[in-house]
């Protein structure tokens, strides 16, 4: 499995070097052809997975889950619930994979560490002003600082969309860079909401912008606008990092985020990351859905192979 020893700084170490050869590096990318990625991914998304396949897709699935809550109504009980969820997401069926993380705002890290200690269940925080992301860059570092005392393993962090989309790209990149600074050995998703970014060609530029920056995962969404994850924007935001592996040596993980609801859809993104990226990310190191009621369905469903019974939602705890 590649590793992050590269850097894209050394495979690409005049793209960054100033604001003008940044933007004629993320200008001179290929245009996206909407109507082909679109029916690509529609494609895709009818592909059938039964039986064995069907039950290796859900634990693989399970086991991909940041089980999410991001809500001002937040409370420690509520945290506790969810970690002990995440680490046993089915009481009655102990071989049911654990989920990759828990993500929770900073103040309920230490909260969200204490439920899943010992698990290998890792924690997420959000930061940097989720999930406008409309603050000066010292408040910003303070809250990913904040996070990563507290116990964070990873840290999601917004870019700001204002300075993207007025084209001041390297204002982006260089937040990016500190964020990542100040991260230490947390792992950084960056979110890009790509609902807000209007165009394809947009959330192409970000995504390589985010990886050049040293982003370890690229995330479509905060799930809290009306156009989060789609197969199409995660179609494309997996060609990029397979083509940025190619170029660089440097293999940056992908978390759709929002929207995603049901074994059918989950099924369907795993299907897009193997024949577009492929196995290489189908692992919960490098692929990840950011979940809150995901969750459940999955479950449903694999009770119902195991048993030949749908259970319904009265035999799963509620998020």
């Amino acid at each position: 499995m590649p590793t992050n020893a590269p850097t894209a700084a050394n495979a690409l170490p005049d793209v960054t070097s100033s604001d003008t050869t940044l933007r004629r590096f993320l200008h001179g990318l290929p245009g996206v052809d909407a109507v082909g990625l679109e029916a690509r991914a529609a494609s895709l998304g009818t592909r059938s997975i039964k039986t064995t396949a069907k039950a290796y897709a859900i634990d693989l699935a399970i086991s991909m889950v940041d089980l999410t809550t991001l809500e001002g109504a937040d409370t420690p009980g509520k945290v506790r619930a969810l970690g002990a969820k995440a680490v046993l997401p089915d009481p009655t069926d102990r071989s049911t994979p654990t989920t990759a993380a828990v993500c929770v705002y900073p103040d309920m890290v230490a909260v969200a560490k204490e439920a899943v200690a010992g698990s290998g269940v890792k924690v997420a925080s959000v930061a940097t002003a989720f999930p406008a992301g409309r603050a000066a860059l010292d408040v910003k570092l303070a809250d990913v600082r904040d996070a990563v005392a507290a116990g964070a393993d990873e840290i999601d962090m917004v870019i700001d969309r204002g300075a993207f989309l007025a084209g001041r790209y390297m204002k982006v990149y260089d937040e990016i860079v500190a964020v990542k600074e100040a991260s230490g050995a947390a792992r950084l998703k960056v979110i890009f909401e790509t609902g807000e970014l209007s165009t394809y060609d947009n959330i192409r530029r970000a995504s390589w912008l985010g990886m050049l920056a040293g982003a370890d995962f690229i995330k479509t969404s905060t799930g809290k606008v009306a156009v989060n994850a789609t197969p199409a924007n995660t179609l494309l935001m997996l060609e990029a990092v397979r083509d940025f592996r190619a170029q660089t040596g440097v293999q940056v993980g992908v978390k759709p985020a929002g929207g995603i609801r049901t074994t059918k859809d989950a099924i369907k993104f795993l299907v897009l990351v193997n024949e577009t990226a492929g196995a290489d990310w189908l692992d919960n190191h490098w692929f990840r859905f950011g979940a809150s009621s995901l969750l459940n369905d999955l479950l449903m469903q694999r009770q119902k192979l195991a048993t030949g019974r749908y259970s319904g939602p009265d035999y799963v705890t509620v998020d």
